[in-house]
């Protein structure tokens, strides 16, 4: 099979039609084989009897569906799961991603040779206070701290090699960062396509502030386990060590005022902001410590991925 289409969608009855058809008529006019694995992530609606009725009509169309809203990195992840295609394509069932970007993308990854290449929509028709400016300081941070050179890493029409998303688990909402996900896991080519975004055509957006705060946190979270997940004692155990010193200098420091008589112990706040080192530094490195036992102890501390043998 040549390509995968895993659409996660939430309440978009009216657009899955259309997508459907558009998808269906671009893979024809391509002369690709291809199958469509939509992903009802809990809807409210009639979502799952447009499927229903679309998986009769289309023996490429599959559908799976969730039995609550568990979001779209859970949805993503059982999608990556179920693909048979040698290129996995991702979109959104809004219809702003259009389908006729498709074969561009999947040309990029069987000729090019990229592992992974994600959309860019250059010309939005987004609110720009409520998506547009976020999105874009998002964007620079997530490129700064991960070293991936992306304009639009949440966008939703990507294109990834088979093996890539076999090799990746998407949880939380991980979504944003599946190229940094991809990169830790040894895919290294990744590359970027300016496509074509189109304004909604059906219900209403499910962006809200609050998936701005996450992304932030979760962006901090994988930096965090990409660099100290195996070894949590580098990181904590540097910032434990150095909070001891520091406060045990500061108490030897105290100690000696105090025998010159220069100050009196119960009175100077040194010797408490020496203290709090002391006992942060404590903490910390145990907490280094026993985050070691954990992953000593885990069943994922030695799966590594092989490439290949000879």
């Amino acid at each position: 099979m040549d390509i995968s289409v895993v659409i996660p969608l939430f309440n978009e009855e009216e657009s899955l039609p259309e997508l459907c058809a558009w998808i269906d008529r671009v893979m024809k006019d391509n002369n690709f084989t291809y199958e469509i694995v939509m992903v009802d992530d809990g809807s409210t609606d009639r979502s799952w009897e447009v499927i229903s009725r679309l998986q009769q009509e289309n023996a490429q169309v599959h559908g799976i569906r969730f039995q609550r809203n568990y979001g779209k990195s859970a949805a993503l992840n059982v999608g990556f799961e179920a693909v048979q295609g040698d290129v996995v394509i991702t979109m959104d069932a809004d219809l702003q991603d259009s389908p006729d970007e498709i074969p561009e993308l999947y040309r990029k990854i069987t000729k090019d040779g990229y592992d992974l290449v994600s959309g860019w929509k250059k010309v939005r028709y987004d609110s720009k206070i409520a998506k547009n400016i976020p999105s874009k300081f998002f964007n620079w941070t997530t490129r700064r701290m991960s070293g991936i050179k992306l304009h639009d890493f949440n966008c939703g029409l990507k294109a990834y090699r088979k093996e890539v998303v076999k090799n990746i688990e998407v949880y939380g909402e991980m979504h944003r960062y599946i190229p940094v996900i991809a990169k830790w896991e040894g895919f290294n080519k990744i590359g970027e396509q300016v496509v074509k975004h189109q304004k909604r055509k059906y219900g209403t957006t499910k962006f809200g502030l609050n998936r701005f705060v996450n992304g932030y946190l979760d962006l901090f979270t994988i930096m965090f386990i990409s660099k100290f997940g195996k070894q949590p004692m580098h990181f904590f155990g540097l910032v434990g060590s150095v909070s001891f010193l520091l406060g045990f200098i500061a108490f030897i420091v105290v100690c000696v005022l105090r025998l010159c008589n220069r100050i009196h112990l119960t009175t100077s706040v040194w010797f408490y902001v020496s203290m709090l080192f002391i006992l942060m530094g404590t903490v910390l490195f145990l907490a280094g410590f026993l985050g070691e036992l954990i992953t000593r102890n885990s069943t994922y501390r030695n799966q590594y991925k092989i490439k290949e043998r000879i």
